[in-house]
């Protein structure tokens, strides 16, 4: 479900398979407590190999985007299918996703 590339002030989360309220809640407790550990500068979450992604997911994303803040840092999506992208856009989180050569 979940990957984690730590750099230090940069953390990416390789998500993978689908995306539903029981994984949502086991990539929420393990990100949350990362992000306060690390107090990242930037988070990425990584949808590239994410097949399904329900309201759970929206859930998951807006709380670690406050997450992120709440320690001064951001939050940015990036890889996410079409499918999933046009979830997180109709949420009116669009503006978190990344182009896929900024990141």
């Amino acid at each position: 479900m979940l990957k984690i590339y730590n750099d230090g002030k940069r953390i990416t989360a390789a998500l993978y398979g689908d995306i539903d309220h029981h994984a949502a809640r086991e990539i929420r407790t393990e990100l949350d407590a990362l992000i306060a550990r690390s107090r990242p500068e930037l988070l990425i979450l990584d949808f590239e190999n994410v097949g399904f992604m329900d309201s759970s997911g929206i859930g998951l994303i807006l709380g670690r985007s406050r997450s992120v803040r709440a320690v001064g840092g951001e939050l940015l999506i990036k890889n996410a299918r079409r499918e999933i992208a046009e979830v997180i856009r109709i949420s009116g989180l669009g503006s978190l996703i990344a182009a896929q050569s900024t990141v």
